[in-house]
């Protein structure tokens, strides 16, 4: 378990920022909705491409999305502005797809409502970017829902036997060993690949006064620096809604990030600016910014 040295310096810069609350706002692209992805000239697509071959996946700050492929529904749906293929290109490393298994065919969802994509069209899209980017690894998560849960699992199996570029094993490899590949997340009733260790507790995604949400963030970003480097990888979100609360029941997904992603930006800016050696594994969010998604990644390049 990678250790770090700096977490008391780290909970004290968390505690000022959230005594700063209403001074830490974002500048730049903290958040997106647009629906084309619009990179700036030298845009680094292969980010991976620098670090160092050894290192553990585990030991790796990764930004990802929450509820990767939910880019349509309505306001109490939608997670997501770009697609699969401009999140990748973006800077996203980590996949969260919810898969429903139907006459043999797996369908992605949020909930119940079908995001216009299957498992296989997913994958076909990663795997040409990989093939275009070889240096970078892209986990994916996939998350059975609705019923029949069971049977997700057999049929990710028949999609993907035998391809020699997608790691299915439960043990740690270090960057190296997954270049160009997909990296499989497990967890619950899905078995195959490495094994996850969430921060947030039940009912954190739920969100009804923002800053509550944000001291949640500061709680598991902080359990998630103890996480780093150990044999699972550690995830936190960032993503909530207050869809299905009274209180919240206006915060929906896009308000929610609308709010947090530039305060996420500024507390993570704060911290790379004191303590920039710092791992803190995966942060899934929705409606990511150019430069928020840069941040989380600058944390590997200190």
């Amino acid at each position: 378990m990678m250790k770090n040295p700096s977490a008391e310096l780290v909970l004290g810069l968390s505690s000022l920022i959230l005594v700063l609350q209403g001074k830490t706002n974002g500048q730049g692209q903290t958040f997106n909705d647009g629906g084309k992805l619009q990179l700036p000239e030298n845009y680094k697509i292969d980010w991976m491409k620098s670090l160092n071959d050894n290192k553990l996946l585990s030991e790796i700050t990764l930004p990802g999305t929450h509820d990767t492929m939910a880019l349509y529904g309505g306001p109490a749906a939608e997670c997501q502005a770009w697609s699969l293929e401009d999140q990748l290109k973006a800077g996203i490393r980590y996949l969260d797809l919810r898969a429903f298994a139907f006459e043999d065919k797996l369908y992605l969802m949020h909930g119940i409502v079908y995001e216009y994509s299957t498992f296989t069209k997913a994958m076909d899209t990663i795997k040409s970017f990989l093939s275009a980017y070889p240096s970078e690894t892209v986990l994916v998560r996939v998350k059975p829902d609705l019923f029949d849960k069971s049977k997700v699992e057999g049929l990710v199996e028949k999609a993907t036997a035998n391809d020699p570029n997608i790691w299915v094993l439960s043990t740690m490899p270090t960057l190296g060993k997954v270049r160009g590949m997909v990296v499989f997340i497990q967890k619950d009733s899905f078995t195959l690949g490495l094994p996850l260790n969430e921060t947030d507790t039940k009912g954190d995604y739920e969100v009804v006064h923002i800053r509550h949400k944000e001291e949640e963030i500061v709680l598991n970003l902080n359990k998630a620096l103890n996480e780093c480097g150990t044999a699972s990888i550690v995830l936190t979100y960032s993503s909530g809604t207050g869809i299905g609360t009274f209180e919240g029941m206006f915060l929906t997904p896009k308000r929610v990030a609308e709010k947090i992603d530039p305060w996420l930006y500024s507390y993570l800016q704060l911290l790379y600016n004191n303590v920039p050696n710092l791992c803190f594994g995966v942060i899934a969010m929705d409606f990511p910014g150019l430069d928020l998604i840069q941040t989380v990644i600058d944390f590997n390049n200190s």
